[in-house]
């Protein structure tokens, strides 16, 4: 089996341009949210909202993602970016040990108010911050290492930094020219969201770098927001201690 590199983010932490970036490589097979399709949309929904109505597909389930991404990985190096939160009863030592793990982190105040905008009624169970450092402690339980994990804001303030050291390690060549794309990303093929209506910022872009806020500050939302915010702050902070430093 080839490599199956897995980029463990949260939602809204610039994870799509990050696999965007990933898809201009050309030379691994790039996968979005595979196992949150299931867990959203799939024919038995795990999502919090869920609600009889809302689209399902049958037969797809997180057994028949992952038994994919295994045959993926027969053929050739995969790359997968995806959400602890969706697959947290599936983590063993035998299904983690099919992975090169990384992890994005962003600050949830960011993050949050990202999600507010769009889903306003978003449940907490969605945001990911607890499952995604769970994954990190268990990951570096079972190793003994630390794995790699890379901030937002220092991907965007240094790309190629961040990109190349991404790329040492996780164990690929590092592809400067991937780097930066054409605008008018056409991101309807990759994403099984609501037609990628979250990806507008990524459509407009043409590469990795910093794009102008449009949501309201953290202290601005409703208090229930708020409340989510101060529960999820510590665990990107035990993350962000360890993060890779632009060098």
């Amino acid at each position: 089996m080839h490599p199956i590199i897995a980029l463990w983010a949260v939602p809204r932490s610039t994870s799509t341009a990050f696999e965007w970036m990933m898809r201009q490589r050309g030379d691994l097979d790039c996968l979005h949210e595979p196992f949150g399709e299931a867990w959203y949309q799939g024919e038995e929904p795990l999502w919090q909202r869920y609600k009889p109505g809302d689209k399902i597909t049958p037969g797809l389930t997180l057994e028949s993602t992952w038994q994919d991404i295994k045959q993926r990985a027969d053929a050739g190096p995969v790359f997968i970016k995806d959400f602890p939160h969706y697959i947290n009863h599936l983590w063993d030592q035998e299904f983690l040990s099919h992975f090169t793990h990384a992890f994005l982190i962003r600050d949830p105040a960011l993050t949050i108010t990202s999600m507010f905008d769009k889903w306003p009624d978003f449940d907490e169970g969605e945001v990911g911050f607890p499952e995604q450092r769970a994954l990190f402690d268990l990951i570096y339980a079972i190793n003994g290492r630390v794995p790699p994990v890379f901030d937002s804001d220092d991907l965007l303030e240094n790309p190629q930094r961040m990109v190349a050291q991404f790329c040492s390690a996780v164990g690929i060549d590092f592809m400067p020219d991937a780097l930066s794309w054409e605008a008018g990303a056409d991101t309807n093929q990759y994403s099984w969201w609501d037609g990628g209506s979250f990806h507008q910022n990524l459509r407009e872009s043409t590469g990795l770098k910093k794009q102008q806020r449009r949501y309201v500050d953290i202290d601005a939302t409703p208090l229930r927001v708020q409340q989510v915010y101060r529960r999820m702050k510590p665990h990107y902070e035990r993350l962000y201690h360890h993060r890779v430093k632009p060098s």
